[in-house]
């Protein structure tokens, strides 16, 4: 049993703040209150207690390429097979890739994430990489596979007996991961990508991909499907749709009719000159928003950069305000809800996710978006256990 005591606490899905006293229980959150104080005793006095934070997209084979082919097209760096990230990662021994992809989930939790969402690449081999770069680590993954037999150039058949083919690849993904998640459309047919999200809906998991990230794959897809890849994927059936910088036509309101979740990331769009992502737009037309990092191959895997970045050029792309609860939201409350995780507030019931923050603005919000680093987060408690305090 743990009580977070004197702190100016997060609470709730709107993120009130509130000055109270917080009970762990196990791995649960059992009480928010003026008056409770059990077991261990954090003195939490001058800082925020806050919803650790959850990156929604990452790919962490990357970080054995950090900030390799700067200056590329988007196409020659990460478009799979052949693209430089790939070169890299066919040619780096195995150990190489672990020990970088451990870092970088250290580097997470350092600076309070306690949970990622991977595209994970390599198929059943870059699953078993992840699984011994995170051993012993008190991080949360969300891994999501690929294969590349997805990709249209090794359709070597067509018809029922390819697609019954993909299918058994797919189930057997699912048995070692959390989901599917192919690159995007160019790389893909439309009867592959029905096959994977209906696979992973048929089998209770998640199915994600990028689309629209910037406008030429929209100006592809249209000219040779007379539909953006935003219409594509909806009409597949994915249920989590990453970047969509680009969208077209009624794009926005297709997604928010289907109750789609939309994980933005800013920077990695900043890094690649594609564009800035319409957060207001988006937000406006009721879609709910998420956060990543996208790839650590040009950006480091802290949400907290992200959210200031986020933050101030989605306010200077629109030239007006946006409120900074909602960016907080899309690394907390919005991002538990799209991965059906009882977690991303600081409320009774939830599960013990916390970060406790040095408070170093009167905003506490801002405080965090604005101001810390790793070494202004005193503490991170993930599943009602203590991570570290400092």
């Amino acid at each position: 049993m743990i009580t977070i005591e004197n702190a100016t606490v997060l609470y709730g899905e709107n993120l009130k703040p509130i000055k109270a006293n917080v009970l762990i229980q196990d791995d649960e959150i059992v009480e928010v209150s003026d008056g409770i104080r059990k077991g261990k005793i954090i003195d939490a006095q001058g800082c925020i207690v806050a919803p650790a934070l959850i990156n929604s997209h990452v790919h962490v084979g990357d970080s054995v390429a950090k900030d390799v082919g700067d200056g590329e097209p988007i196409d020659k760096i990460v478009k799979p097979p052949g693209g430089l990230k790939h070169q890299i990662l066919q040619k780096t021994p195995p150990d190489m890739i672990i020990n970088s992809m451990r870092e970088s989930m250290q580097e997470m939790l350092q600076t309070g994430t306690t949970t990622f969402v991977d595209f994970r690449e390599g198929g059943f081999e870059g699953i078993d990489l992840l699984d011994k770069a995170s051993e012993n680590l008190p991080i949360r993954k969300i891994v999501l596979g690929r294969h590349e037999s997805f990709l249209k150039i090794h359709e070597d058949e067509v018809g029922i007996e390819n697609n019954v083919k993909i299918e058994r690849t797919i189930e057997k993904l699912l048995n070692s991961c959390d989901g599917i998640a192919p690159s995007g459309l160019g790389e893909i047919s439309d009867d592959v990508a029905h096959i994977i999200a209906e696979t992973c809906k048929r089998m209770g998991k998640l199915s994600a991909i990028h689309v629209a990230e910037y406008e030429k794959v929209q100006r592809d897809s249209l000219e040779a499907t007379g539909k953006s890849e935003v219409e594509r994927a909806l009409e597949a059936g994915f249920n989590l749709l990453v970047h969509l910088t680009s969208p077209v036509n009624d794009d926005l309101r297709q997604v928010a009719n289907k109750g789609v979740s939309v994980v933005s990331c800013p920077r990695s769009n900043g890094a690649l000159a594609v564009g800035i992502p319409p957060l207001k737009e988006m937000f406006d037309a009721g879609i709910n928003l998420l956060l990543g990092t996208d790839n650590i191959m040009f950006n480091s895997p802290n949400l907290l950069r992200e959210m200031e970045y986020a933050l101030k050029v989605t306010r200077g792309f629109y030239r007006e305000y946006f409120p900074p609860v909602e960016i907080f939201k899309m690394s907390t409350v919005n991002a538990a809800q799209a991965l059906n995780l009882n977690l991303g507030s600081v409320e009774e019931g939830k599960i013990a996710d916390i970060m406790i923050v040095e408070q170093i603005s009167r905003d506490p919000l801002l405080s965090i978006i604005n101001r810390t680093d790793a070494g202004n987060i005193k503490g991170l408690i993930t599943e009602g256990e203590i991570v570290y305090t400092r």
